[in-house]
C-alpha cells in the first residue's frame, strides 16, 4: 500500500551478484565420485558427513555449488589439495597396535643387512616414528634401517615433519622412552632430531604412478587405510602395495580392521 509514494529502489550490482551467486548444494554424488576416483575413499555410507564437510569447505572459499567446486579443483592443484586435507582424517597415536611393531622388530633383528620400511599412509607420523623408536629400543643401530612415510594429506605430512605431539598422542609411551626421545615443551612433546632424521616423509597418493617410483621395500605397513575403500578399491590398493615388496613372500602389515 502507498508504494507509489516511494521511489523504486535500484538493485545494486552487489545485490545482483548475490542473487546470481545463491547457493546450490543439491547433489553431492558427483563430489563423492570424484573423491573416490582421486583417493579411493568412499563415502557411500556417509554421504551426510561428506555433504556437511564439503559445504563448509565451499562456504569458507565463496564457492556456491558443488559444480563450481569440481570445476575449480580441476584447474587449481592447491585448492584440490586443500579439499583432500579437509576430507581425510589423520588421528592416531604412538605404539598403536604395538604387537605388529614388535613383530617387525624381531624380523629386522634377524637380518644383517639394512632394511627399508614403508608406512602408507603415515598420517601425522606417529606410526613411522613408533617403528623407529621400537627399533632403537631393541638395539638396532640407526644405520640398519630407513623409514619412508607417505600420505595424501599434505597438512598431515607437515605435522609429521614438525613432530610435536600432545599428551594424548604419546599416552602409550613409558616415561623413560618419553625422556629419551622427546623434549617436553609446555604441553607438547617434541621429538628429537636424532629420531626425526630416520624417517623421510612425502605427500603421495598410492594410486598415482609416482608412488611405485619410490622403489621396493623390505617391509610395508599399511594400517587403517583399506577401511575407507570399497572392495574393488581394496583389492586394487592391495595389489599395488604387494608390487612394492622386495620379497613377494613377506606379508604386508595391515590393520586388523582392514581385513576383507
Amino acid at each position: 500500500m502507498f508504494s507509489w509514494l516511494f521511489p523504486k529502489k535500484e538493485t545494486s550490482r552487489e545485490e545482483q551478484e548475490s542473487v546470481s551467486q545463491s547457493e546450490n548444494f543439491r547433489d553431492i554424488s558427483k563430489v563423492a565420485d570424484f573423491f573416490k576416483t582421486l583417493s579411493g575413499v568412499t563415502f557411500d555410507k556417509q554421504l551426510s558427513i561428506l555433504e556437511s564437510k564439503t559445504k563448509s569447505f565451499c562456504r569458507q572459499r565463496d564457492i556456491y555449488s558443488y559444480e563450481e567446486l569440481l570445476e575449480k579443483i580441476t584447474r587449481d592443484e592447491t585448492l584440490k589439495q586443500e579439499l583432500i586435507n579437509h576430507l581425510t582424517t589423520n588421528e592416531t597415536f604412538f605404539y598403536r597396535e604395538f604387537k605388529q611393531i614388535a613383530e617387525l622388530v624381531s624380523l629386522v633383528q634377524e637380518q644383517s643387512s639394512p632394511v627399508s620400511i614403508l608406512c602408507a599412509p603415515c598420517a601425522t607420523g606417529e606410526e613411522s616414528y613408533s617403528i623407529a623408536i621400537a627399533l632403537l629400543e631393541a638395539g638396532v643401530p640407526p644405520t640398519r634401517f630407513h623409514i619412508t612415510g607417505i600420505d595424501i594429506n599434505s597438512r598431515a605430512i607437515e605435522k609429521a615433519k614438525i613432530a610435536s605431539y600432545r599428551e594424548r598422542n604419546v599416552k602409550n609411551l613409558l616415561g623413560d622412552v618419553l625422556y629419551k626421545y622427546f623434549d617436553k615443551n609446555e604441553d607438547r612433546y617434541d621429538l628429537k632430531e636424532s629420531v626425526k632424521n630416520l624417517v623421510a616423509f612425502k605427500v603421495m597418493n598410492i594410486f598415482d604412478h609416482e608412488f611405485t617410483m619410490l622403489g621396493k621395500f623390505d617391509y610395508i605397513f599399511s594400517r587403517n587405510m583399506l577401511i575407507y575403500f570399497d572392495l574393488p578399491t581394496k583389492q586394487k590398493a592391495k595389489k599395488i602395495l604387494e608390487s612394492m615388496r622386495k620379497d613377494p613372500s613377506k606379508e604386508i602389515f595391515f590393520g586388523h580392521a582392514d581385513l576383507f
